[in-house]
């Protein structure tokens, strides 16, 4: 094992918080299934079942039957995980509600325990696996309900009011002034004078100016004679009026409209966010989650007027009241998994409850029962609605352990209730003072969707209103609190109230601040202030950052918008098959691992008592065995492997905790997303122009970029109207050739090596019926239907892909847990394996958003090699670095280089991380190492090399005065050495920074990308190419090629562009024909794309005739049906 030194000087009072908490937890409290049924809390699923039930007959409560909930249960799940992914199958478990029904009339009472569908469940690690495949429910992030006060967009001297529910549980209400000045209010965009509600609450003009406070001016705008002169019934009429303009104005219709509109907890709901909201802003207490309340036969007021007054004091410029911040992360909440998944279910719930109520009416009431009432199929629909086509419900990024933890971490401001990419301007995308240690400042995509789709900060944890909280150290009289019960987690609302340092202030050993004098945040804002105005401090400069992010070593001297790519990129980052930790990193890449459960811990102290490929049994002290099934070779969801390899021997001792086997990109359950290789950055011959990346042949030797990929193709054999399609190896018109690795059922033999073409599954359907001729018929008499012609419809490997076959699977109708499609027979399914090393074309990058493609690769010989021999294994531009302004690269190659030299490891934490002395002095200690090798091994300095230093020193690189030996340390304390050119062997002119870097290789493969057509399938209707290389298509010739290859003149290559490769039907089949004859390509005739054109004019009533040169008609569609 190598040594690892930290660098750093903070101390972490707690630890990061469990990575995938925000799914789990959130999962856990919706279903509240530790939680004895009696002690339930409203919240989640229990929620979404109080407020549906009791079902009554009639909304009014008159009816005779009421359908009421007692409690829910969920049984097990049938399948396990594995087996769900297998077969295509959902992880979930049956849920089961206790009803009672409920005779107001004989009093009787009918229990009933009623089954209410499958509810999918979360596996450990925070996913859910439908219909096979892994997916994440992204967390929502929305406005809060509440009461808000915004600048008037049309008057900025003016302010407007907005109370907000929670989305679709009632209308926005607005209350503006207009121009005249008198205060209106506005519900389902009907506008009225907010004096007409005041006046139906009882409200007069001495009751008013007392409530409202002294403000003469505006009051005026609010108290309308006419209006006050009205009794509350006359001003209810009136208001019923202005919002049902339609229906005849009665008083009981009016009162129960506004009940429902305003004053129906079912109807109309804050939500406990939002009452949190109104009553932190408005200063008051609300007996229920609703703006108005009914009592006695008399409508009451619970928020109303205390908004209207908070509007009058806020313009007429009063202390102490504020306009609010939309953006502001206090009045932005987040909605996880549970929440979602309680609010489709209450979605479900109502349309099942409608369908309830209608049997209750139109049923017989002394047969009815729970059971015979209840319908779940609306419910069930809902649920799959959610998981199955939400916009928040994604397939699962799998390409690495990094992949699915930030997957999981996500916070999306799109989806349903969210905004929309067009709609978002730059306020809500901005990156705004509350993000601080609650949202990453860096992560978040490049292009449309930038500042809408963001990333958890490390630390940031979600309360149970949906706020983001993130933890501070307690500050008394100038000491800093070492105590971990002292970290308090802070809303950002709360934060507003604090001064606080940052995590790197300077802290003596007591814990006191060694300075007078730090910088504080107040409000977010930076200020110097004395150190016993400080009240909290950050816990460490991680807190800012998301997990990605927290992944860049001297993230500190990166630009923004290179860290972004940075975060992004190692995302992509294709696990390889050796695994290798890089030298230099920032501390946290084992919590990604052990989070992320795709490598295998142990959860018991033992001893390791069996190791094998697939298994390892762990024997505990009480001679229980505990036994670990490995994964191996499986495919993730983007096709690349999980492969989990034992780390442990036959007799080790193991601690609970420990690791057993390493997963995906992890080395010794540290994150390993590349491989730490020697890099030069210098210009070689232009190959690396424009990012491009020259790699050396040895990298390829040695699999340092090797990874395995496995595609997976299906092919079902269904009932047609013709006769069922059969998976056999009896396939039409193919010779044993074909059919050499197919098994006695048609199926490839697993071990095949398989390339485009090749057939994987033999199929044949039935032809379409045509007349039979009569020697057809003479042969089906004497041989039945066996002549009855069959095609082949085989699953062959499409065009450019191929490997190894690793496994095939056989679903067939009626075995055990499977369930296929209606009309399918069976499913074979094949997965290939591929083993691809790295090739020009594929795309690398290192953690500082440095990117490239490589351009070529070179035999090590050729490559630029150190003065003992070594050659380098990569060559970066330098033009890549200073415009871009990621300097971290250069600070990670140069303490790199010394990792490499002093068989050490280092952890540089971001913002507290390595400081240039430290690493200078390093590489100091690095060079007297490798100097001393040089001696042992008689490598002294050469001419060439004392050549080069003499230039350097006239340039300033090192000073001239020193002798040879001290000038090459100062340069190599510099992080350069002189390298030679491996083809000529001479030196390269100046030094060149060496050392070595982390580096990935991406997703993006020039294997998956690489096309090309022959001939293929065309359009129906234009009867051009199909684009793209899923459809095996051409490549477009568009308009602005159309130009080029007229400003050149080159009319028959354009001709032939435009209609023999493309549309004209008859010239492609001629010009076929003619190169198989070797002849002449001939002339071309009317593409297919003209003569739509022209019925497509006709269509519009136009007259069309086409003329040749002499002006005759020509018929371009004669003879066509024929043809056809």
């Amino acid at each position: 094992m190598r040594k690892t030194k930290r660098f750093g000087s903070i101390k972490e009072v707690i630890p990061l918080p469990p990575l995938t908490q925000i799914q789990v937890d959130s999962f856990r409290k919706a279903l509240q299934l530790e939680v004895a049924p009696s002690k339930r809390e409203t919240f989640g699923l229990q929620a979404a079942f109080k407020e549906v039930f009791p079902v009554e007959e009639s909304e009014k409560g008159r009816g005779g039957l009421v359908l009421d909930f007692l409690e829910y249960r969920l049984s097990e799940p049938k399948f396990g995980p594995d087996e769900c992914r297998e077969k295509d199958l959902t992880y979930q478990a049956p849920l089961y509600a206790r009803l009672q029904l409920i005779h107001r009339d004989s009093g009787l009472i009918k229990e009933d325990e009623v089954f209410l569908g499958d509810l999918p469940l979360m596996t450990d690690d925070g996913s859910f696996i439908i219909n096979g495949a892994d997916r994440v429910i992204v967390s929502q992030i929305h406005r809060s309900p509440g009461v808000y006060f915004t600048p008037d967009p049309n008057r900025p001297d003016r302010f407007v009011a907005a109370i907000i529910p929670l989305p679709k549980r009632g209308p926005w209400i607005d209350l503006e002034f207009d121009s005249a000045g008198a205060l209106l209010m506005r519900v389902n965009k009907r506008k009225f004078p907010v004096i007409l509600l005041l006046r139906v609450l009882g409200h007069d003009a001495v009751s008013l100016k007392k409530a409202l406070g002294a403000h003469p001016e505006l009051m005026k705008g609010i108290l309308d004679e006419s209006i006050l002169e009205m009794s509350p019934s006359e001003a209810l009429l009136r208001l019923f009026t202005v919002l049902r303009p339609g229906d005849p104005p009665k008083k009981d219709k009016a009162t129960s409209y506004l009940i429902s509109l305003l004053a129906d907890p079912r109807r109309y709901d804050l939500g406990e966010p939002g009452r949190f909201k109104v009553e932190e802003k408005l200063g008051i207490k609300l007996p229920t989650r609703t703006i108005l309340g009914f009592e006695g036969g008399e409508f009451k007021d619970y928020a109303l007027l205390a908004t209207i007054r908070y509007l009058l004091a806020l313009s007429d410029g009063e202390e102490g009241y504020e306009p609010d911040d939309i953006d502001h992360l206090g009045n932005r909440r987040i909605r996880t998994v549970g929440e979602l998944l309680a609010d489709q279910f209450r979605i479900g719930l109502g349309r099942m409850a409608r369908g309830v109520r209608e049997r209750m009416i139109m049923g017989n009431p002394e047969a009815a029962t729970p059971a015979k009432l209840i319908n779940n199929r609306p419910l069930a629909a809902a649920i799959r609605e959610f998981f199955g086509r939400s916009q928040l419900s994604q397939f699962k990024g799998q390409t690495n352990p990094l992949d699915e933890m930030r997957h999981k971490r996500r916070i999306s401001a799109l989806g349903p209730g969210g905004l929309t990419r067009e709609r978002a301007g730059f306020d809500v995308r901005d990156v705004h003072r509350t993000h601080y240690g609650r949202i990453c400042p860096i992560e978040t995509p490049e292009g449309a969707n930038i500042g809408l789709i963001n990333s958890l900060a490390a630390y940031g944890l979600i309360n149970d209103l949906g706020f983001v909280m993130t933890p501070y150290r307690k500050v008394k009289k100038g000491v800093v609190s070492m105590n971990p019960k002292d970290v308090v987690y802070m809303t950002a609302t709360e934060e507003d109230k604090y001064t606080i340092a940052q995590a790197n202030t300077p802290v003596d050993e007591d814990g006191r601040i060694a300075t007078d004098r730090v910088v504080a945040r107040r409000k977010g804002e930076p200020e110097i202030v004395d150190a016993s105005e400080v009240e909290y401090m950050d816990v460490s400069p991680k807190q800012v950052f998301s997990v990605n992010t927290n992944l860049i070593p001297f993230l500190e001297h990166d630009d923004a918008n290179r860290a972004l790519m940075g975060s992004n990129m190692q995302a992509q980052a294709v696990p390889v098959i050796r695994a290798e930790a890089p030298f230099v990193r920032t501390g946290i890449e084992d919590r990604v691992i052990r989070d992320s459960l795709t490598s295998v811990y142990s959860d018991v102290d033992g001893v390791v008592k069996y190791v094998d490929g697939d298994r390892i049994v762990i024997e505990q002290k009480n001679k229980n065995l505990r036994e670990y099934p490995l994964r191996r070779f499986v495919r993730s969801n983007q096709g690349t492997t999980i492969d989990q390899r034992p780390r442990v021997m036959p007799g080790q001792k193991v601690k609970q905790g420990d690791l057993l086997a390493d997963g995906p990109a992890s080395d010794q359950g540290q994150l390993a997303l590349g491989q730490n290789v020697l890099v030069a950055i210098m210009p070689f011959d232009g190959y690396n122009f424009e990012d491009a990346i020259i790699i050396s042949e040895s990298l390829l030797r040695r699999d340092h970029y090797t990874s395995i990929h496995i595609e997976r193709y299906e092919i079902e054999a269904r009932d047609t109207k013709l006769g069922p399609e059969k998976i056999t190896r009896d396939i039409p018109n193919l010779g044993e050739a074909a059919l050499r690795d197919l098994d006695e059922d048609g199926v490839v033999r697993v071990g095949a090596e398989v390339k485009a073409g090749d057939i994987l599954v033999g199929r044949t359907s039935f032809k379409g019926e045509t007349e039979p001729s009569p020697e057809e018929r003479l042969l089906r008499s004497i041989f039945g239907e066996k002549a009855r012609d069959v095609k082949d419809t085989s699953l062959r490997v499409p065009p450019g892909e191929g490997g190894i076959v690793v496994r095939t699977l056989r679903l067939r109708r009626g075995d055990p847990g499977v369930e296929l499609k209606p009309g399918v027979r069976e499913v074979v399914r094949v997965y290939v394996a591929q083993k691809r090393k790295l090739q020009v074309g594929d795309k690398l990058a290192n953690r500082h958003g440095n990117k490239g493609v490589v351009s070529k690769i070179l035999p090590p010989e050729d490559m630029p090699h150190l003065p003992d021999g070594t050659p380098v294994d990569i060559v970066l531009n330098p033009l890549g670095v200073p415009s871009r302004m990621n300097l971290g690269q250069i600070l990670e190659i140069h303490l790199g280089l010394a990792a490499h030299e002093l068989k050490m490891d280092f952890v540089t934490p971001v913002f507290d991380g390595a400081t240039e002395e430290e690493i200078k002095e390093l590489l100091d200690e690095a060079f007297e190492l490798r100097w001393a090798e040089r001696e042992k091994h008689g490598v002294g300095l050469d001419r060439r090399e004392l050549e080069v230093m003499q230039r350097a020193a006239k340039m300033g690189v090192v000073p001239e005065e020193l002798e040879p030996r001290e000038q090459l340390k100062a340069l190599f304390k510099q992080g350069k050495a002189v390298l030679y050119d491996g083809r000529t062997g001479e030196p390269i002119e100046g030094p060149i920074v060496i050392g070595i870097q982390y580096i990935m290789k991406l997703y993006h493969m020039v294997e998956d990308k690489m096309h090309a057509r022959s001939t293929g399938p065309y359009s129906l209707i234009t009867q051009q190419p199909l684009g793209g290389k899923a459809q095996f298509g051409g490549q477009r010739f568009g308009e602005m090629e159309v130009w080029a290859l007229e400003a050149y003149g080159a009319a028959f290559t354009l001709q032939e562009m435009l209609t023999l490769k493309s549309d004209d039907i008859e010239g492609r089949n001629a010009a076929y024909e003619a190169i198989v004859k070797g002849q002449d390509v001939p002339t071309a005739s009317v593409p297919e794309s003209f003569r739509v054109l022209v019925k497509e004019l006709q269509a519009l009533g136009l007259d069309v005739e086409t003329l040749d040169e002499n002006e005759r008609v020509i018929d371009i569609f004669e003879g066509l049906a024929s043809r056809r």
